[in-house]
């Protein structure tokens, strides 16, 4: 058995897990976001009933493979802490710890939609936008941690020489990330900013639900705020399989309810790869809210794989 937690900015997930991908003793608990201390009790309490079992984390942020220092934006007491030092310290166990968005990709590659799958991406349409790369069954390591993370970079970029007034009304707005760079594909993807686009596309005030409501019956303004989403989105995750080769692409996030809205990505995407392909290649992910802590226990079998 695997012990595993999947962390967020509002409950820490806790399981034992099978190597099946069944679950014992789950429990949840609020995440301490400002308190170190109280947030390194809370694990040590939750594995004290298994005393010499690793630990396998799932987390909301990234972990500097050179350093262990975490990077984790919505669990501000968690910057720049080397968690894994820190909880080896306090409870002699070993423990591993990965992106949430890479383990989600690992989990539907070991138990979900992707089973069998060699090159997987996994795709997160939530609030924002995120991903993960599977390469024969393991998270593909980046350059600080950082891998997947196909919604950060300037996609949308200003034009080479000045417009005139009718042209310049016509590009997309340089929006400000949260990453800190401008243009990013996330300032036009995820829900918040999708609402974002469609006011400066012309549209009125509307929830993400609504736009694409009124798109699914034929609204004109939600057909041009969503013909300018799957433009780009389309555009960026064509790169991301051209580079990556992935033959599947898992897809979960709130925005993944709507079923048309990601079959419409799919064929955004396919007409733009190089590869002709006779089915779709994006799936709606098939674990849920089981998929954080399924990909970390997909950690642990994988050590188990290396013994």
């Amino acid at each position: 058995m695997i012990l595993c937690a999947d962390i967020g900015g509002s409950f820490i997930d806790f399981a034992v897990v099978h190597p099946d991908g069944r679950t014992e003793h789950r429990r949840s608990v609020p995440t301490p976001l400002d308190n170190a201390p109280a947030f390194i009790g809370a694990l040590v309490a939750l594995c004290a009933p298994w005393p010499d079992m690793p630990l396998h984390i799932a987390i909301a942020g990234v972990e500097c493979p050179d350093t262990g220092i975490i990077h984790a934006a919505n669990i501000p007491c968690l910057q720049a802490l080397p968690l894994a030092a820190h909880l080896h310290r306090e409870t002699g166990r070993a423990v591993r710890i990965a992106n949430d968005a890479d383990c989600f990709a690992l989990a539907e590659a070991h138990f979900g939609i992707a089973k069998g799958h060699r090159n997987v991406f996994g795709v997160i349409l939530g609030t924002g936008i995120g991903g993960g790369f599977v390469l024969d069954g393991r998270i593909v390591p980046g350059l600080g941690g950082v891998t997947g993370e196909w919604g950060h970079a300037p996609v949308v970029i200003p034009p080479p020489v000045p417009l005139d007034q009718e042209a310049a009304e016509t590009l997309v707005p340089l929006f400000r990330c949260g990453c800190g760079i401008s243009g990013c594909l996330d300032t036009i993807a995820g829900a918040r900013a999708l609402e974002r686009l469609h006011l400066w596309a012309g549209g009125t005030p509307q929830t993400s639900r609504a736009i694409f409501e009124a798109w699914q019956t034929g609204d004109r303004q939600a057909g041009r705020t969503l013909d300018i989403w799957l433009s780009y989105m389309g555009a960026g995750l064509a790169h991301v399989i051209n580079v990556t080769g992935s033959t599947i692409v898992p897809v979960a996030g709130g925005l993944s309810n709507a079923h048309a809205l990601v079959d419409a990505l799919d064929e955004a995407v396919r007409a733009r790869i190089l590869t002709t392909t006779s089915g779709p290649l994006l799936r709606r992910a098939a674990l849920g809210a089981d998929a954080g802590l399924l990909g970390a226990a997909c950690l642990g079998l994988d050590i188990r794989a290396q013994e």
